[in-house]
């Protein structure tokens, strides 16, 4: 997907990062996932799958933000991603950040 400009705030966030697992032998070949993913980050691959279909492969793994369009589409359950490492050290920190009590505020009447 492209967008015409970027956010004015987006060097403030970091992009997340998924990486894409594909179980082969479920696939059936339908193409959704290859359809309807926002950075087209799935192909089709060259190679069979034990049902004689071409499963998805990844294209571009790098472009993946972990939206998990893929796994919500695949009608088969033959595709799943997971979030990497980093993003989520980041998603604990700013989890453990909003469960902090606010700081108590002086009277200086």
């Amino acid at each position: 997907m492209k967008f015409w400009r970027k956010p004015l705030d987006h060097d403030k966030y970091k992009t997340p990062k998924g990486e894409i697992r594909i179980i082969d032998d479920r696939c059936k070949g339908c193409g959704f996932c290859i359809e309807f993913c926002p950075n087209e980050v799935l192909k089709e691959s060259e190679r069979f799958n034990v049902k004689g279909y071409h499963p998805p492969e990844p294209n571009d793994a790098d472009k993946c933000i972990g939206c998990r369009l893929c796994e919500l589409i695949c009608p088969d359950f033959a595709i799943y991603v997971i979030v990497t490492e980093d993003e989520q050290k980041n998603s604990d920190e700013s989890t453990t950040n909003a469960n902090k009590e606010p700081a108590e505020v002086e009277d200086h009447a």
